[in-house]
């Protein structure tokens, strides 16, 4: 399932944490955080951006989990 955000909204929104751009995950249905120190994922459900820092997930744990 895609993300379907306006463009113009994900222009302007931000990370709460770390005030960085976000990139999209159409596959996950998040809104990750372009700060590589930040890299906090916030979900999208039924088309509504959750930018709560406490529903966000870590990606830094999974990708190091990873090697």
């Amino acid at each position: 399932m895609a993300v379907n955000l306006d463009p113009d909204l994900l222009s302007i929104l931000v990370c709460p944490k770390c005030r960085s751009e976000f990139r999209v995950d159409d596959e996950a249905n998040e809104l990750i955080c372009t700060n590589a120190a930040c890299a906090l994922a916030y979900p999208v459900r039924d088309d509504i951006p959750v930018l709560l820092i406490d529903e966000a997930r870590d990606t830094r744990e999974t990708e190091s989990a990873g090697n």
